[in-house]
């Protein structure tokens, strides 16, 4: 099955009024998860006044990711399997079929862009056109070669030097300005992820970047209005999405995550990645205890008989794992310090991804990064099992969310997208030029 070219696929916002079943597909280096999930209309939450529907999960697969490395595809094959068996697993649960896709993006490199414009509306009421033509003006800067554009935000308007204005619609002035914030990855990245779903015979609807997602499923309204970082710590990669005024304004990324530290201690006490993993998740922590040197654990070195671990004190995996998540932290800093967003992480900090569930993490955060740290877990979301209320089903449950919000993006018409087999004049180029003429 080729690749789409048309990357990657816009999705229509869902209707406020209509429900519908939909499927996600979190792929990420350490964990692959599918949901189906029930929209159905709902009155606005207090709490979360954002989401137009009510969600119920319907079925859920999750198993360990295969074929994925810092978030991008590195085998195929392998990444086909994994995602074939995550949707069996949901399908059957949900007892649904499913035909197209919700993915996110957590591997590429993702990055921001700022774009600006100013239009001239000539002392009359502003109008939808002149809405169009100002985010049409901000959008002409073409994205960087290699680069796949994720989602296209409008963060702000400004009439005669007024800023912060929501919606001009209505009001008289004689320059409209639009702020654009563009959200990229590595077109490569993007393409070859899917690659890996449509050979599943599944069809992509959108592809959202992860942070964004995080922060859909874990911010209460309050904290995405005053400003908030969000930290989705996963296994190969930590990003980072930016939130204020209710839009997200900032993403970053780096390729450091959950695995690195797994590393780390397989190396530090010399036993199988494996044993690393289960050391991590069972005895883990970022921070020192008074009683970790006399609390002893059994570690089973590489080559050595399991029968007979060595006793080592609970400090020295404390040791091991307390400077790469410090390392980690410190790089999310320094990378919103230079882009001019720590005050925004100064005022609210929310940490999701499975990664963030070692203990001490939101402790080493607060001595890093901000005083104002909370644990994200997903938010509005009904029929989810105990073991997915976890920050690292964050990710997940906001791809359930973005429809809800798909609306608020501004794209430029495609006008050679739809070329197949025929270049820019083929069938489907020429079907489409008839009906634009015609209706």
């Amino acid at each position: 099955m080729s690749v789409n070219r048309n990357l990657p696929p816009r999705m229509k916002p869902i209707a406020a009024r209509k429900s519908a079943i939909l499927c996600v597909l979190d792929i990420g280096t350490s964990k692959i998860a599918c949901l189906i999930a029930r929209l159905a209309p709902s009155d606005p939450s207090e709490a979360l006044p954002g989401r137009t529907h009510r969600c119920r999960i319907l079925g859920i697969g999750h198993q360990r990711s295969r074929g994925m490395k810092g978030g991008t595809v590195v085998d195929m094959e392998a990444a086909e399997q994994a995602i074939r068996h995550v949707v069996d697993a949901a399908e059957r649960m949900a007892g649904v079929e499913v035909e197209s896709v919700i993915v996110n993006m957590t591997g590429g490199r993702l990055g921001s862009q700022l774009y600006s414009a100013k239009i001239s509306v000539g002392g009359r009421t502003v109008s939808d056109p002149d809405i169009h033509r100002v985010l049409e003006a901000a959008t002409a800067t073409k994205a960087r070669q290699g680069r796949a554009v994720l989602h296209s935000l409008p963060t702000g308007c400004s009439l005669d030097g007024t800023r912060g204005i929501r919606d001009p619609r209505g009001m008289i002035g004689d320059e409209l300005g639009a702020d654009l914030h563009v959200v990229s990855c590595e077109a490569a990245a993007a393409r070859n992820l899917m690659l890996a779903i449509e050979r599943c015979h599944l069809k992509i609807e959108v592809m959202v970047a992860t942070p964004y997602a995080a922060g859909l499923s874990a911010l209460v309204d309050d904290e995405a209005e005053l400003g908030a970082a969000i930290i989705d710590m996963g296994g190969g990669t930590t990003s980072v999405g930016v939130f204020s005024e209710g839009r997200l304004v900032h993403v970053d990324a780096i390729a450091v995550g959950g695995n690195h530290v797994t590393t780390d201690v397989a190396r530090g006490l010399t036993t199988r990645l494996a044993d690393a993993e289960r050391l991590k998740t069972l005895y883990g922590s970022c921070i020192g205890a008074a009683s970790d040197e006399r609390e002893m654990i059994d570690v089973a070195h590489v080559g050595e008989d399991g029968d007979h671990p060595n006793h080592l004190p609970k400090s020295q995996l404390t040791r091991i794992i307390k400077p790469r998540v410090e390392e980690i932290l410190e790089l999310v800093r320094d990378r919103l310090k230079a882009a001019g967003y720590a005050a925004h992480a100064g005022r609210r900090l929310v940490l999701t991804g499975g990664a963030s569930q070692l203990t001490g993490a939101a402790d080493l955060a607060r001595a890093i990064i901000s005083q104002q740290v909370r644990i994200g877990r997903p938010l509005g979301i009904h029929g989810l099992p105990e073991s997915a209320k976890s920050p690292a089903f964050a990710a997940a449950v906001g791809l359930l969310v973005y429809p809800q919000v798909a609306g608020i993006e501004h794209f430029e018409p495609r006008r050679s997208g739809m070329a197949v087999a025929g270049g820019a004049d083929g069938y489907v180029a020429r079907v489409g030029r008839w009906l634009r003429e015609n209706f």
